[in-house]
């Protein structure tokens, strides 16, 4: 399965989304945080922000929810043209039934759980997401320090689901210095914020953000 790398536009210039866009369009996918204030301590873009990124974006949407009342709200985002929406296994109330209302109206479905949240509670429903979105910095704010304890937890569950179709996903403290161990590991779809639109030419940073996580695929 190849790797993705989904550029977090929380790192990027919030005034000129547009252009930002077209800096990361290298990507697979672009990264988008909302945040509630109550959740996570930050306040971000809300679905009208959102649905207007979905009609200018050339990338798909890969929305993350660091929201309360998931079960509520992650419906609408894939309703406003999100290409997957993932939400945290915190803060669903159903998350089963959450994945299939996402999953029927014809977006991918991913679970999210913060870094000391052990996956072990999902092992049994993950025929029901098509991505594990496993934090590897504390949700809320870009530009965090990667936190090394979090590879165990991404290397068990890629042991546990193989080679199969789920995803595993990393947000947090993605870079140049991180990624081969997290590759290594058994991610396979990487965001990263700071990495990329914190560098003068964002495509080349992405470009080599790749070559150095499909190098453990090719050892």
């Amino acid at each position: 399965m190849s790797v993705q790398i989904h550029p977090s536009i929380l790192s990027a210039d919030q005034v000129n989304l547009a252009a930002e866009l077209v800096r990361i369009q290298d990507a697979d996918a672009v990264h988008v945080d909302v945040m509630d204030n109550h959740f996570v301590p930050n306040l971000t873009m809300g679905l009208p922000v959102v649905t207007r990124i979905a009609e200018v974006s050339p990338l798909p949407l890969d929305v993350h929810l660091m929201i309360e009342d998931a079960d509520r709200w992650a419906p609408q985002y894939a309703e406003a043209g999100a290409a997957s929406v993932t939400f945290h296994l915190e803060a669903a109330q159903a998350p089963v039934r959450l994945a299939r209302e996402l999953r029927a109206g014809g977006v991918r479905a991913a679970v999210a759980v913060r870094p000391a949240t052990p996956v072990e509670p999902l092992l049994d429903l993950l025929s029901e997401f098509d991505m594990v979105l496993i934090m590897t910095v504390e949700p809320g704010f870009g530009g965090q320090s990667f936190i090394e304890g979090t590879l165990p937890k991404v290397r068990r569950l890629r042991q546990l689901v193989g080679t199969g179709p789920l995803r595993i996903q990393v947000d947090g403290g993605v870079s140049r210095s991180t990624i081969s161990a997290l590759a290594q590991a058994g991610a396979d779809v990487f965001v990263a914020g700071s990495a990329v639109f914190g560098s003068a030419d964002p495509a080349a940073e992405i470009a080599a953000l790749r070559t150095l996580a499909e190098a453990p695929l090719t050892a």
